[in-house]
């Protein structure tokens, strides 16, 4: 079993952190349905806690990227609402499209770190410098990952991760006193 702490050393030379979609920010179900036009839809289930995890890894001047092996209309409006590049390739081929990324971000694979959960993430988490698997990772992830989760993908897996990493760098505790203070300062009108 992994350490339940992230090395400082490694958590300080992460600037890239790639996050798989269906299984790490949502469930891994899928909604699936039709209007009465007959255009399909689908919907995920995305945890909101998530959101504020991405932003603080952001905010310690960290580059997220989705690394998906699926197209879908939800992941990318949730990429958006997040502010993050979103990569989605079919057939859980990743390999290029982190390769991609890391050449536009301009760093290395030992400066990266991948959360996953199924066998389409194997190929980039062998390659990063952090591997981690979500806790309800198949066993062939959770066998590659340097540190793991005890929180399931979709259930606040990736803000988990988000604040050792950040613990680890040093750098949690300012960035919640930040958050806090500024919530602080804000001027919310009550209503009557």
């Amino acid at each position: 079993m992994p350490d339940r702490r992230i090395a400082p050393e490694t958590a300080r030379r992460i600037r890239l952190v790639l996050l798989d979609v269906d299984g790490v920010l949502t469930d891994g179900g899928i909604y699936v349905g039709e209007t009465a036009e007959g255009h399909a839809v689908e919907m995920k289930r995305f945890e909101i806690t998530d959101q504020l995890g991405v932003k603080m890894l952001q905010w310690a001047g960290l580059t997220v990227t989705i690394l998906s092996g699926r197209v879908s209309p939800a992941t990318r409006l949730r990429a958006a609402e997040l502010e993050v590049e979103c990569e989605q390739h079919p057939g859980g081929y990743k390999l290029a499209a982190a390769r991609a990324v890391l050449e536009r971000v301009g760093c290395t694979w030992d400066e990266t770190a991948m959360v996953g959960d199924d066998l389409p993430d194997i190929a980039v988490m062998r390659r990063v410098g952090l591997p981690v698997a979500v806790a309800n990772a198949v066993p062939e992830v959770r066998a590659l990952a340097r540190w793991r989760c005890r929180r399931p993908g979709g259930h606040g897996a990736v803000r988990e991760f988000a604040e050792a990493l950040l613990r680890a760098r040093g750098e949690w505790q300012r960035l919640v006193d930040e958050y806090l203070s500024a919530r602080d300062a804000e001027h919310v009108p009550h209503g009557g």
